[in-house]
């Protein structure tokens, strides 16, 4: 009998052990098959990226140096800034770039030539962009804004730049807003191209704005997802799907590139990747035209020492009453211009106008000395 138990015993172990096993093969298995289908049903590639970002910037005639800047971790374990670098030599006051919502550096390359011909000129990935690691954000508004802002003050300061010309477009301008708010002596100009998230929501937008039943109950439905959650749901069809929808990004880079078409890759591998960049915009805004923390709120926080250029596209849909707001409000220098025929993107829309108008307002403010950095960092093969 205690034979006939242990035998019992014995081969209820053995089919556990078999079933255990079993079960891993499976889900090892069904997981190799997820990430297979996965992997083809959404194309994201890093090396594609890189590729994409090689082909636009090929049309420089400025020779740039490309690398990873560690600025250690600020929101995940080990976080890094991807920059291209320009002029270096040059001893005027750097300008660096932050670009806007789904970009990267590359879509400055209609702008990069005109300027670093005087200066140093610096471009970032923001952090949870483009090629720059993509931690998860606090799902705080203001921390989610502390946390970008904070980025780019560690990327500084791994540069060793002391003072700097900063320029940011659309979320790029709420971002650098926030950041000579926070750091007002290292900005020696601040230059704000279409910034989105200024004015204040309105109460009455649905009511001024006359928007149809149907859109408000899907833009209520999709309220949770992030801005670009159809290309990604749209796997290989993604890159298509921004030729479709906005065929006008590709054709404002058609005069340099050989492949325009390299442009809407660009943008696809941009946001096909871990969108967790994205995913802080999502948690700052308040709709798409607004930020939950609206900056013409805090704009009177600015040390009136900084000067603020504002550049407004004509055609934009971005609400540039803002510009007009902060000069009332403010003591201190402030330049409103309106950039006639340009849209959203105004950097490529009237690349000429906007480069000499950047250039204009860097020599205004201009001052020799800040950079004083040089330390070797890690080159990319780039």
């Amino acid at each position: 009998m205690m034979k006939l138990k242990i035998i019992g015993t014995l081969l209820i172990t053995l089919n556990l052990i078999w079933f255990h096993k079993v079960n891993m093969l499976i889900r090892i298995l069904l997981t190799g098959i997820f990430h297979w289908l996965w992997s083809w049903w959404s194309p994201m590639s890093i090396s594609l990226l890189r590729v994409a970002e090689k082909k636009i910037l090929s049309c420089l005639k400025t020779a740039y140096r490309g690398c990873y800047v560690d600025i250690g971790p600020i929101v995940g374990s080990a976080d890094k800034i991807w920059t291209i670098a320009l002029n270096e030599e040059s001893p005027k006051t750097p300008l660096v770039l932050l670009h806007g919502l789904g970009s990267g550096v590359a879509l400055w390359c209609l702008n990069l030539d005109a300027l670093a011909a005087e200066r140093p000129v610096y471009a970032i990935d923001l952090l949870g962009f483009g090629r720059s690691s993509r931690p998860v954000f606090s799902s705080d508004p203001l921390e989610a804004e502390k946390q970008l802002v904070k980025a780019v003050e560690e990327w500084r300061k791994e540069m060793q730049i002391k003072k700097f010309i900063l320029l940011g477009h659309s979320m790029g301008g709420f971002l650098a807003a926030s950041y000579a708010i926070e750091y007002p002596e290292r900005v020696n100009h601040l230059i704000l191209a279409d910034p989105w998230g200024f004015p204040e929501r309105p109460k009455d937008v649905v009511l001024k704005q006359n928007i149809p039943f149907v859109v408000r109950a899907i833009a209520y439905v999709m309220q949770p997802f992030n801005p670009f959650w159809a290309i990604r749901a749209a796997g290989p069809w993604g890159q298509a799907l921004i030729e479709r929808m906005r065929p006008d990004l590709v054709r404002k880079f058609s005069p340099v590139l050989e492949d325009p078409s390299v442009v809407s890759q660009y943008i696809f591998q941009c946001n096909a990747q871990s969108p967790t960049g994205e995913g802080a915009f999502h948690t700052m805004m308040s709709g798409m035209g607004w930020a939950k923390n609206p900056m013409l709120k805090r704009i009177h926080l600015l040390n009136t020492t900084v000067p603020i250029t504002l550049l407004y596209g004509g055609r934009s849909w971005i609400d540039n009453s803002a510009g007009e707001k902060i000069r009332d409000r403010r003591s201190g220098y402030v330049n409103v211009q309106m950039i006639s025929g340009a849209g959203h993107h105004v950097y490529a829309d009237k690349s000429d106008v906007f480069n000499r108008y950047v250039n204009e307002a860097c020599i205004m403010f201009d001052k020799v000395g800040t950079t004083e950095k040089r330390d070797s960092l890690g080159v990319d093969s780039d």
